[in-house]
This record gives structure tokens, sequence and C-alpha cells, in this order.
């Protein structure tokens, strides 16, 4: 039976036959490696995902972790399902053997985590965030710090967070005020609080890694004068066994609306309730220099925004999957021809606007998982190919999708689990089935690791001006390279190319003019829609990827992938008949450096 969390035909298609991942295994890193261990490994996510991730999805949501003042309880198959997975390995299925790792590569990894996240969103969080401060620390750690904390991690004893924001700076990190003593014997002790700490208290594990960031005294303002440190739970021995409590408290959790598997927590450190050698103070190791912390976060967040947009896109693809089987499963109503009531009815997906909406769904879906897959591809290139220009190229291009492979999925898959909910219809606005669930879930998905709004203010006023506009150009270039090889193919390829070629010319026109003024208020006013035109151009660029690849095996044809492909095929058509439009009116916008936002003030709302 097909699965209805993801599709392992399209999976087989993206890796296999698009991004062609077993060329990766030419490489030294990935030597060991092959086609055979790569297929092997997502059939054992996707037998994880189905048999223990999947199963307690609802209860979960429905049973969320409750404090009673001293411990957090959540039900059993949380725990149950991450002690399976901890015992798979998959946790660090991207990291160095050195560590205990597989060392996949980046692409494969990914794809193992998204049948997960389409699965249980607030279960598989907790590996997915101690899989970040793990990278955080292999790439920013001392030797020492990577054997005490990052072992454990691997191993899954451990779980790790990332404890960024606090009730009075929200994203704003440059008014955090958490300080970080230093003390005679190297260590720090850490006073404030934290808020919207995702798997900051549980009893999953046995031990937390928080990485936080705080300010040493004297240090500079702002950002300048942010550092990192590891704030464990629970103290190590000598030995490296549990110690005693560090000074970190659950003051209480936070009740979403979503993900509501997942702990959220507000931390309070150096309280007092615990007293590690006799006197408050949360004990933190300081994580490479000082002042350098908000640099070594953005290691983690950026892996992590990309996460996020995988998150997305793996919501969104359930709940599309679901919709589909509902729609040819669920008779009502006859053709618009036949009138006759004594006929049968027939299923919903008969029905064109059902098939609209499935349609839809199905171009954001898919497209999304190209995007974040593409990403991973990127990172393997950045982390292995052997010329520097090439590794360059790779993370300059990557440095410049990652806002939108964060927030392009957080918007449109949210938008294609609000169709699966239509095709529903009322019985989508019940608990009776899973397709609400999946829209409470992704609707933090345009929230966390940067809003939306924060998305598109790094993407137009950093990321496409960077080294004098080399990012912007190189997306434009490759970008380009695509539409070039659909006009040596012919077809419907070149008919594609054109359209995505003028939307092409005016991303790049209309970044000029938004920056010609010199007033970055008038530039970053309309910052969103910039992302949102952007966005949907980058996607097109996936998609005509994708025909590509249908065009180069002979079509649709007769084969076993004859259905996979002509779906495809009829995606690429509605996202550029349909869907890349949209973005005329957008560019036309920002063309006209409207200001109209700017222009509103406080008392006219």
């Amino acid at each position: 039976m097909s699965s209805t969390l993801l599709s392992r035909r399209d999976l087989r298609f993206l890796l296999h036959d698009w991004l062609d991942v077993t060329r990766l295994t030419e490489r030294h890193r990935y030597a060991e490696h092959s086609r055979e261990t790569f297929d092997a490994v997502l059939e054992l996510a996707e037998r994880v995902a189905v048999e223990r991730f999947a199963p307690h999805n609802r209860a979960a949501d429905l049973a969320e972790p409750t404090f009673d003042g001293r411990r957090v309880h959540t039900i059993a198959q949380v725990k149950e399902a991450l002690d399976v997975f901890a015992e798979t390995g998959l946790l660090g299925a991207g990291m160095d053997a050195s560590v205990g790792g597989m060392q996949l590569p980046h692409v494969v990894r990914a794809a193992c985590f998204a049948w997960l996240q389409a699965a249980n969103a607030g279960t598989s969080a907790y590996p997915l965030l101690t899989l970040g401060n793990a990278n955080l620390l292999l790439a920013h750690g001392s030797p020492e710090q990577i054997d005490t904390w990052v072992r454990p991690m691997v191993q899954g004893r451990f779980f790790g967070t990332m404890c960024l924001s606090e009730p009075q700076a929200g994203s704003s990190l440059a008014d955090i005020t958490t300080r970080a003593e230093p003390q005679d014997d190297g260590t720090y002790r850490l006073h404030g609080t934290k808020m919207w700490i995702s798997g900051g208290d549980h009893e999953l594990s046995e031990n937390i890694v928080h990485l936080v960031l705080a300010r040493i005294p004297g240090g500079p303002p702002g950002v300048k004068g942010i550092s990192l440190f590891i704030v464990p739970k629970v103290l190590l021995g000598d030995d490296g066994a549990l110690g005693a409590r560090n000074d970190v408290v659950l003051v209480g959790l936070n009740h979403k609306m979503g993900y509501r598997g997942t702990t959220n927590t507000l931390l309070n450190f150096g309280e007092g309730v615990h007293r590690p050698g006799g006197r408050p103070g949360a004990v933190g190791y300081l994580v490479g220099e000082p002042h350098q912390g908000l640099a070594q976060m953005f290691h983690m967040m950026n892996e992590a925004r990309v996460g996020v947009g995988a998150g997305a896109a793996a919501l969104g693809y359930t709940g599309y999957l679901k919709s589909l089987a509902y729609a040819r499963q669920r008779p009502q109503g006859r053709p618009l021809a036949d009138k006759d009531p004594a006929t049968p009815q027939v299923p919903i997906v008969a029905h064109p606007d059902v098939r609209r909406m499935l349609l839809a769904q199905k171009s954001y879906v898919e497209g999304a998982l190209a995007l974040v897959l593409y990403c991973g591809r990127l990172l393997d290139e950045e982390k292995t190919a052997p010329e520097a220009a090439e590794r360059d190229r790779a993370r300059l291009l990557l440095d410049v999708l990652t806002p939108i492979a964060k927030s392009w999925p957080s918007q449109w898959c949210l938008a294609a689990n609000d169709l699966a909910i239509q095709v529903h219809g009322g019985s989508g606005y019940t608990r009776d089935y899973d397709v609400e669930q999946h829209w409470r879930d992704n609707r933090l998905n345009p929230i966390h690791e940067g809003t939306h709004g924060i998305q598109a203010l790094d993407l137009l006023g950093r990321k496409v001006t960077m080294r004098d506009g080399a990012g912007l150009a190189l997306l434009v270039e490759t970008v380009r390279a695509t539409t070039t090889r659909a006009w040596q193919a012919g077809g419907e390829a070149a008919e594609l190319a054109a359209p995505l070629g003028a939307a092409l010319d005016r991303v790049a026109l209309v970044t000029r003019r938004l920056w010609s003024t010199g007033d970055p208020e008038v530039a970053l006013a309309n910052a969103s829609v910039y992302l949102e035109a952007v966005g949907h151009v980058v996607i097109a660029w996936m998609w005509l990827e994708q025909l590509l690849v249908v065009e180069a095996a002979g079509g649709p044809g007769d084969g076993p992938d004859a259905d996979l492909y002509a779906g495809k095929r009829q995606a690429a058509r509605y996202f550029f008949r349909h869907e890349l439009p949209r973005t005329g009116p957008q560019f036309d916008l920002l063309d006209s450096l409207d200001r109209t936002t700017l222009e509103m003030r406080d008392d006219w709302f």
C-alpha cells in the first residue's frame, strides 16, 4: 500500500532521478555507501515513522505534556518511540563516524527525517533540536566538549535545545539580559530567563544540553557582546556520570495551538532552587571565544531554518495524501452533465474543483520538498566538493536560498493543509480526521526560527546584497542555466522556460530598483512581498528541473513510473499557469516603491 505520510516514489524520483545522490559515493566521505545503503536507511526511517511515530501522533496532541510543579509528564509512547529511534542510530546519520555517526549525505539524512516529521511533528522535534545542537558543537566546540556532550546526544542518551529568546526581547537578541559571570575554575554562572524553549524540560532522556546565549559582564553592547554557553540540566562528574542538578528551573509550560507533543518552556537560570557547589547560579561552559555567540548560534539556526521548511513540507505532504485518499473514497454528487438522481454518486475526486484543490496541494508540497532536498544537496557540495570554488559556490547559493527554504514551505504548505481541510468538507473541521491537526502543527512554522518577516528582511536586506550582489547573481545564473537547458530540450519545457526567464529578469530589476533610492526603509517596507514573489520564482525553477527529468526519461510513457511522470508534468503546468503569474502584480508593487505601510500612523489603526 502507498503511504499517506510521504510518497516513496516521489522521494526516489527526487533523490535518484533528479539529484543523483549516488554520485556522492565517489567522494571520500561517502565512499562506504551505495544506493543500496541509501535506500535501506530510507526504508528504516519510513518503518520507524509508520510503526512508532505515527501511531501516537493524535494521542500526544490530545494529551499534551503537563507540569505538576516538580516534573513534566508526557504520554509513554513518546519516550518509547524516541528510544527506538535512538537504537537505529539515525540521529547521527549525517555525522562523522568518529563521533558515532553514519556519514550519510545530508540530503539523504534530510529525506529520512522528513518521514518522521510527516508522521509526528511533536515527537520528531526532540531529535531534530538535538541534531542541530550537536552539529553546532561539532563545528565550534572543543574536543573535550564534543566527547562530553555530543557523543551522548548521538547515542540518544542526551537531548539538546537552543535558548535564545527572552520574555522582554523576543526576536530582538540585542536586548537579551541573561548574564554569565566567570568563575575561578574556568566555568561561568548564568542568571536570567529564557522563553519559548522547545524541549526545555522533560524526562525523555538522561540529560538535556541547553545551548544558551548570554552576556559576559563588561562585554560590548548589543549583539556583539553575546556569548554561547553549554548549560546542562544535570551536571556530570569527572567520570562522565550524572551528578548534581544544575540551577536550571522550569517555571512553566506554554500551551500551544499545535506541536503540542513538544514541551515548550519558560526556564529560569540561576534562580537558586538548585545550588550546585552550594551556591546559586547555573553552571555553564563557554563555547569557543567570548562574544562570538550569535555567529555560532546561527550555525544551528540556519540548519534549523531549513529543517523548519522540511517539516512544513512534510506536514503539507501528509495532509495532501490524506485528502487525496479521502477524495478517492468519499462518494458525493454526480457529474454536472448527469441529471439522473438514480445513477450512483461519484467519488469527489471526479469533481473539477476538488481536483483543483488537490493539484494546488501537489504543486506546493512536491515543489517545497524538492527545494529542501536541493538545499541538502548544496550542503553536501559545500562540505565535500573537490574544488574550493565549488564549495564556495554551494555555500553562497545555500545562503541565498535558506530564508526561502524556511518561509516558502511554511506559508504555502500551510495553505496546502488548509486545502486538505477543504477537500474533507465539514469532516475536515472535526477532530475525527488528521488534517485539522496538521494545519495546527504547521501554523507554527511561519513563526519559529525567525518569522516570515524576519526571513524577508534577511533575504532582501542581506542575502541578495551580500558580496556586492554576488548571491543574487549566482541565483540568477543557476536558474538561467536551467531555462537554457529547457530551451535546448524544446517542447513543453521550452514553453515553460519563457515565463520563468521573464520572472527571473524581474527579480534582478526589482532588486536593483528597491535599493536604488539609498533608503533602507523604502527598500524593506515590502520585503515580505519580495520574499513571496522570489519564492514563487524559485519553486517554478524546482518544477522546471523536475519536468526536465521527466522529459529526459521520454515523458510519461507506459512504464512503471508513467503515472508519476504524468502527475509531475501536470503539477508543473499548474504551477506555471496558476501560481507563477501571481508574481507579476507583486513585482509591479515592488517596482513602484510603494510607501503605503510606511505612511500609516499608529493612531490611524
